[in-house]
Parts: C-alpha cells; sequence; structure tokens
C-alpha cells in the first residue's frame, strides 16, 4: 500500500489536475441543497429570534455531523489500495487551488475585455456588490478575495486533513459552506446564521495564522517584500471585523503595497471597514499575478509540511 502520508501531496495533485469540473458529483454541492432544503422546509416553523438562532444550531450540527460521519463510515468500511484511493479522491474535493486560480485568472482575462463582464465574474467568487466597482475596485476585491480565499479554500482544508482526515475537512467543509450561505449579518440571517458565522470563525482561526505565515514565507522565497507584509501583519492584520481574514489580506496589502479594505456595499448596503496597508500604488493585474504565485508557493509549503507526519494518524 502507498504511505499514508502521499495522501495529502496526491490529493494535491489532483486538484491542480482537475480542480473542480462540472460533471463531477461534488459534496459542496450536496451540502448546499441540504442547506436549502432546511431553510425551505424548516425554517418557516421558526417565527421567533430565539427559535431562529436554535434552528440555525440545528442546522449546523445535522449537516456537521453529516459531513464528518458519511465519510467516517464508508472508510472505516474499506481497506488496502481501495480506502487508500477513495481517501485522496474525498481529500481532493475539499480542495480548491485550481478553482481559486482559474475564478482570479478569469476576473482578470475579463478585465481586459470589459469592466462589465470583470464584475461578473467577480461576482460569483465575492459576497459584496460588485456594481459600484471601478477598474480599481474590481482588482482590490480580486486581491482581497484571493488572500481570504488562500486560508479558507485551501490551507484550512489542508489543516484538517492533517488533523483528522477527509472525515474532519469534510466537516470543515460544511461549516465553511454554511457560512457562505447563511453567515450574513444582515436582517434575513442575522439570527438564523449565528451560529453558523461563529463556527466559521472558530475553525479558521489557527488556519488563517498558518496561511498568513506561509504567505511570508512564500514571499521570502520569490523574492517579494516580505518584510513590510510583516510588519503590515502585526500593525494592521486585526483590523478586519473578522477574526481570521484580515491576517492573510494584511499580509497580501504589505508585500504587494496596495491598500486593501475599506467600505463595500453587501445587498445594497454599505458597510464601512477600516483600510489595511499602505497605498503605494494602484492595484494592477500584475500584483494579482504576483499574488497567485505567493498563494500557489504558500499553498505547495503547507502540502510539504504535512509529510513528515506521515499522513492521517486515524488510517491504520
Amino acid at each position: 500500500m502507498a504511505p499514508d502520508a502521499l495522501i495529502i501531496p496526491s490529493a494535491y495533485l489532483l486538484d491542480l489536475l482537475l480542480g473542480d469540473p462540472r460533471w463531477l458529483p461534488h459534496p459542496v454541492r450536496w451540502m448546499g441543497r441540504y442547506i436549502e432544503s432546511f431553510e425551505r422546509w424548516v425554517r418557516p416553523c421558526l417565527r421567533t429570534p430565539l427559535l431562529e438562532r436554535a434552528g440555525g444550531i440545528l442546522l449546523l450540527l445535522t449537516l456537521s455531523a453529516l459531513s464528518f460521519s458519511i465519510p467516517w463510515m464508508i472508510l472505516e468500511a474499506l481497506d488496502g489500495w481501495v480506502r487508500w484511493l477513495l481517501a485522496v479522491l474525498m481529500a481532493y474535493t475539499t480542495l480548491a487551488a485550481r478553482s481559486l486560480h482559474r475564478e482570479v485568472e478569469g476576473v482578470v482575462e475579463a478585465l481586459g475585455r470589459s469592466e462589465g463582464e470583470a464584475k461578473a465574474r467577480l461576482s460569483m467568487i465575492v459576497g459584496r456588490d460588485t456594481a459600484p466597482l471601478d477598474r480599481e475596485g474590481v482588482l482590490r476585491a480580486t486581491v482581497e478575495t484571493l488572500s481570504e480565499n488562500a486560508s479558507d479554500g485551501v490551507i484550512a482544508p489542508l489543516f484538517y486533513l492533517l488533523l483528522g482526515g477527509p472525515p474532519l475537512a469534510m466537516a470543515y467543509k460544511a461549516v465553511s459552506t454554511l457560512d457562505s450561505m447563511v453567515g450574513y449579518r444582515d436582517e434575513r440571517y442575522l439570527h438564523f446564521g449565528w451560529a453558523s458565522a461563529r463556527a466559521d470563525d472558530v475553525m479558521n482561526y489557527i488556519p488563517a495564522r498558518i496561511t498568513a505565515l506561509f504567505m511570508l514565507l512564500s514571499s521570502f522565497l520569490l523574492g517579494l517584500d516580505w518584510r513590510r507584509g510583516l510588519v503590515t501583519l502585526l500593525r494592521e492584520g486585526r483590523k478586519h471585523p473578522s477574526p481570521n481574514a484580515g491576517l492573510p489580506e494584511a499580509v497580501a496589502s504589505g508585500v504587494l503595497g496596495v491598500r486593501l479594505g475599506g467600505g463595500a456595499y453587501y445587498r445594497g448596503v454599505y458597510h464601512r471597514k477600516p483600510a489595511i496597508g499602505e497605498d503605494l500604488g494602484p492595484p494592477t493585474e500584475g500584483k494579482v499575478e504576483d499574488l497567485l504565485k505567493v498563494v500557489h508557493g504558500a499553498t505547495l509549503l503547507s502540502v510539504l509540511f504535512t509529510i513528515p507526519f506521515g499522513g492521517y494518524t486515524w488510517i491504520s
């Protein structure tokens, strides 16, 4: 049997090769359908803020439990090469390195044709309203979502894969999907999505800090301004309303010399956010490309970091 230490690197290589093809069944899409069904059938019964919070907690617990237990039971029923290969396939579905790269490249390429097309592409990977953005706003939002999703979409799943294999990584993806669908602080989801948003903050606490550190190391290896990235991280990483997103964003801001943050519209409502970093020049397509290299480097370093630990401790 192949060494367990190769499960995560194999899953990572598979993600780089395949990405997220639409024809391939994906657990996150199943999670999304579960959330939609729960909200359609259960939420109408929740008529007070307290009941909405209780319903949101129930949604979080049931989806997380299912996302952990189903992969765990399947893997426990198998052994040998079949178990190893299925573990690789499951781990692969929790990673989004190629998809993130492709979506970001798509925004940059579309911007070369028209701002309207770029805003449409950007709207598929950010929660903010993209219509009010100008060219610099599109690029700034792209930098922010790339740095944040380096943690949420790649390094955090790698962290939970190392900690508890595909079952725990799937549970993390459930929480992340819940946060992206119901974890808003608007009138509709303030109570119903409260538990999902808090759980996402907790589960991303350590991975966000690991991401910031690996981004700094990647910037050093690429010959970029890692020192300014470190200074910005220490000085301004906690400015963001999120306890986690501001850390990789601060590194990106410092390394690229681009000011991030500031206000943005979400569902038509303007939200003020503090700015992060120095304004040493406007965001450009070249700076987005530099950040893509930094993120790829950080991801590769994270994968290599898992190998000495020998893979998943739960696989006998």
